[in-house]
This record gives C-alpha cells, sequence and structure tokens, in this order.
C-alpha cells in the first residue's frame, strides 16, 4: 500500500483547508484510514479515523466540530475537510492505513502504511 498525501499550505486562522490521501494497494472493508499530525517538539497525534468499509468516523477530542474525515472508495481517496483552524493546528500531517482492529486505530502503532507529511501552518 501506498498513500500520497497532499493539500496543505499556509491558511489564516479561520480558514479552510481540505487534505487528500490518494491510497494506492489493496484496501480491505475491515481496514482503517487515519489523520495524523506533528508539530514541531511534539509526539505524532490522533486526528481522525475512519473504517474503510463502514464509513464511520472517530475524531479527536480538540477537532470534534471543526474537521470531517470522509473517504471516496471510486477514487481510493481519504479526505480531511478542516474548518475553522486554529494556529494550534499548526503542523505536519500524515495518512496512515491500519489492517488492524478498530480499537488501534487511535494510536500511531495500529498503522502499517505512512504517506509523506504535508505541511499545514494556520498563521495570520
Amino acid at each position: 500500500v501506498q498513500l500520497q498525501a497532499s493539500g496543505g499550505g499556509l491558511v489564516q486562522p479561520g480558514g479552510s483547508l481540505r487534505l487528500s490521501c490518494a491510497v494506492s494497494g489493496r484496501i480491505y472493508s475491515n481496514n482503517g484510514m487515519g489523520w495524523f499530525r506533528q508539530a514541531p517538539g511534539k509526539e505524532r497525534a490522533f486526528v481522525a479515523s475512519i473504517g474503510w468499509g463502514d464509513n464511520r468516523p472517530s475524531y479527536t477530542d480538540s477537532v470534534k466540530g471543526r474537521f470531517t474525515i470522509s473517504r471516496d472508495k471510486d477514487v481510493n481517496t481519504v479526505y480531511l475537510q478542516m474548518n475553522s483552524l486554529k494556529p494550534e493546528d499548526t503542523a505536519v500531517y500524515y495518512c496512515a492505513a491500519s489492517r488492524a482492529v478498530r480499537g488501534a486505530w487511535g494510536t500511531s502503532r495500529g498503522y502499517m502504511y505512512w504517506g509523506q507529511g504535508t505541511q499545514v501552518t494556520v498563521s495570520s
């Protein structure tokens, strides 16, 4: 499985960005897709995940109501729509694919495939 993330950039506080993660290779219906982020000097942290088959999302508390994860199986792409962005959302964002059980999707250890990061900077 190969993952290609794109869509990062510089945006003002309150603005929006949509990240995309193009997936090549086989993803099964019981697999999960996730977005993580890593700010300078911090550990990589879970942002959101979604079931490839059931489309059921999960979010970390700090992004609930602002971010939306989705997937389009027709084009093998996972999206992260980010609205009402805050300076503390600044980080490198990574997409990842998991073949582990759903309970493991909230930690980076649950993922075996990673894309290259895309930088998101929220600043005025």
